[in-house]
């Protein structure tokens, strides 16, 4: 299966990788890959261009269900097909999607997309704590993402909004655990089999988790309660997730078919 890996253009030089993505197309490249870049913010054009019959793997910035969906067509339309459907995409890419799937080893969430009397809502969970997302990314700037009242509920998504120009999807919460931050760590999914960086042991917990998710290609990040056990902490597209503790040497290592 001929495969082509695909990054968003420079703006100015269109044929040319965004820069946070120049190592990553380098290592593409150096295994033999073909790799093209796209102007989503430009003419839309793959270049070099697709060939027909290829199979196609996104490595960029997150896109919401839209831009996703105009990428796939944009494939499609060039003859080749993409390695992860939309709906593939969105079964990692989303909260909503993933947490049901996982609630025995992940926190308590609950995710709405009525956003009227949240705080009252909130308040009817019983919380101590509430870490706040729409359905993709939370808020790191300014107080981030933790409230600890429901009224504090309405302050932090006009702040999102402001930040981030949206809220994508809803809001999901989810209730505050104690995991050590220190422990987290990101591991790779490919076809159903985990990878860690440089050939990392990976937990029962991630293999576990690996059989769930119904996409070709995810991440999957843990981090250990402070009795030693493995909690998940989130889960993403593959395609967008940064390589948090990776090189983009090692990130090869999981299409080479390396240790996991």
């Amino acid at each position: 299966m001929a495969m082509r890996v695909v990054f968003p253009a420079d703006y100015f030089q269109v044929r040319q990788p965004d820069g946070a993505f120049v190592d990553q197309a380098a290592a593409f490249a150096a295994h033999g890959w073909g790799v093209s870049t796209f102007a989503f913010d430009g003419d839309r054009v793959f270049r070099p261009a697709l060939v027909p019959g290829e199979t196609v793997l996104y490595r960029g910035w997150m896109l919401d269900s839209a831009g996703y969906r105009a990428f796939v067509d944009a494939v499609e339309g060039a003859g080749a097909r993409v390695l992860t459907s939309l709906d593939a995409y969105l079964a990692a890419h989303h909260l909503p999607r993933w947490a049901p799937l996982l609630a025995d080893v992940t926190p308590e969430t609950v995710c709405f997309t009525d956003l009227g009397d949240l705080p009252e809502r909130l308040a009817a969970l019983g919380w101590d704590g509430f870490f706040v997302k729409d359905f993709v990314k939370s808020l790191k700037t300014g107080a981030g993402s933790r409230i600890t009242r429901p009224d504090q509920i309405g302050e932090l998504l006009a702040r999102m909004v402001h930040f981030r120009g949206q809220i994508e999807g809803g809001v999901c919460v989810r209730r505050v655990k104690a995991l050590d931050p220190a422990s987290e760590v990101r591991f790779f999914v490919r076809a159903g089999r985990a990878f860690g960086a440089e050939g990392a042991a990976v937990p029962d917990l991630v293999r576990d988790v690996a059989g769930r998710i119904a996409s070709p290609f995810f991440s999957v990040d843990v981090a250990r309660r402070a009795d030693g056990v493995w909690r998940v902490v989130e889960v993403g597209d593959g395609q967008v997730s940064d390589l948090v503790g990776w090189t983009p040497a090692q990130f090869m290592a999981v299409w080479e078919g390396g240790p996991g």
